[in-house]
């Protein structure tokens, strides 16, 4: 699973690094957002996490890291910031380089991680401790300028699922109506030829994200809270 060739992150025991690459991993288990946890045989559980190298490419090295915990890469990957203050990290660094990714739902956990709501995390170093919670408000920021809604599922997916995936970032209930008349106004999807079944009625239609270019600038997805 682990691609070691020319890897751009240091490991400990080598020489000293002036940063460590953390990284939240977000993905949907269909009820929450949850984000990836290493949770070792034995100490605390920590976010994934390496040194970095000087003159390594920072997003390189984000890349790298990722694939080795999740063994593919993610659907959506940016910065997130620096973190240091002072907390404790299990590097030894004195700063973090941040950096935020996302997969589909149902990407399983490989072997010796798992994923955890982000609103019941575990115990975490010091510093990691309020990633977590950074890394969804800039999700939440984000919603109207990149489709992170869209990167939590499947290349196709039904409208009932895109909306579920618009509440797990907000941590609010949406509008049905209000939602899809938002999505058809915006030009972000379109349907294929493909059914599934959700239960009892009729299947649903799928859709695949497809933003139509339109002149001007592009209208952003507004819809209506519930609760």
């Amino acid at each position: 699973m682990r691609d070691r060739s020319a890897a751009p992150v240091a490991r400990a025991g080598r020489s000293p690094a002036s940063a460590s690459l953390d990284l939240i991993v977000c993905c949907s288990d269909g009820r929450h957002l949850a984000a990836l946890v290493v949770v070792p045989l034995r100490g605390a559980a920590t976010l994934p996490w390496a040194l970095l190298e000087d003159g390594a490419g920072h997003e390189a090295a984000a890349q790298r890291l990722a694939r080795e915990h999740l063994g593919r890469a993610p659907a959506w990957l940016a910065p997130l910031g620096v973190a240091g203050e002072g907390r404790r990290h299990p590097s030894g660094a004195p700063l973090s380089l941040t950096w935020l990714a996302l997969v589909p739902q149902g990407t399983p956990a490989p072997e010796g991680h798992a994923w955890v709501p982000v609103h019941a995390m575990p115990a975490l170093p010091a510093r990691q401790q309020p990633m977590v919670a950074a890394a969804v408000a800039a999700l939440r920021d984000r919603m109207d300028l990149v489709p992170i809604a869209f990167r939590l599922l499947p290349p196709e997916f039904t409208l009932t699922e895109l909306q579920q995936s618009y509440e797990l970032l907000l941590g609010r209930r949406l509008h049905k109506a209000s939602f899809r008349r938002a999505l058809q106004a915006a030009y972000l999807v379109e349907p294929t030829d493909a059914w599934r079944s959700e239960g009892r009625g009729r299947p649903a239609q799928l859709f695949r994200y497809a933003p139509r270019r339109r002149r001007g600038h592009r209208r952003p997805v507004r819809f209506e809270l519930l609760g």
